[in-house]
C-alpha cells in the first residue's frame, strides 16, 4: 500500500491512481487570497471503473449514492473548508472513506415486536384521559344547563 492509497476499512483499499482532483476558486468573501489562490478541491472517484470493489460493492454503493454520482458513476466530493488546498485534499480523502465505508455497511434488519396487554391498555387510558381534558375546554351546551 502506498501513501497514496486511501483505507476504506480492513480489506478494502483505493489505489491512489484511481482517485483525481481537481482545484478551483473557492466562492464568497476573502479577499484578494480567494480571488487569486485556486484552495476548493474536487475528489473523482469512478465506482464502475474502480478495481478495489466487487461487481456487488460497486451495485451497492451507485445505489445507496446515486444522489451523489454524476451520470458515469462518478463520485464527486467538493471540499472549501480551509484557505489551503493541501488540507481540503486531506479532508475531501476523508470523507471520501467516511461516506464510502457507511454506504457498504450492512443494514441491521428490524425485529418486529408486539406491545404487551398492559401497554395498550397504559396507550388507551392516556388516550381516554386527553379526551376527557380537551370534552373541558369545550364551552358548555343546552344539555349541560
Amino acid at each position: 500500500m502506498s501513501e497514496e492509497d486511501l483505507q476504506i476499512r480492513d480489506g478494502l483499499v483505493i489505489p491512489g491512481w484511481e482517485l483525481y482532483f481537481t482545484a478551483s476558486r473557492s466562492g464568497g468573501p476573502g479577499g484578494q487570497h480567494a480571488n487569486k489562490a485556486s484552495t476548493r478541491v474536487t475528489l473523482h472517484w469512478s465506482i464502475p471503473d474502480s478495481s478495489a470493489l466487487s461487481d456487488f460493492q460497486k451495485r451497492q454503493l451507485q445505489r445507496r449514492l446515486k444522489h451523489n454520482l454524476t451520470d458515469d458513476g462518478i463520485l464527486q466530493i467538493s471540499v472549501s473548508d480551509t484557505r489551503s488546498q493541501h488540507r481540503n485534499r486531506a479532508i475531501a480523502r476523508d470523507r471520501l472513506a467516511t461516506e464510502v465505508a457507511d454506504a457498504l455497511k450492512r443494514k441491521k434488519r428490524r425485529v418486529r415486536t408486539r406491545p404487551s396487554r398492559s401497554q395498550k391498555r397504559k396507550r388507551l387510558k392516556n388516550k381516554r384521559h386527553r379526551g376527557k381534558k380537551k370534552d373541558l375546554r369545550k364551552p358548555p351546551t343546552r344539555d349541560d344547563w
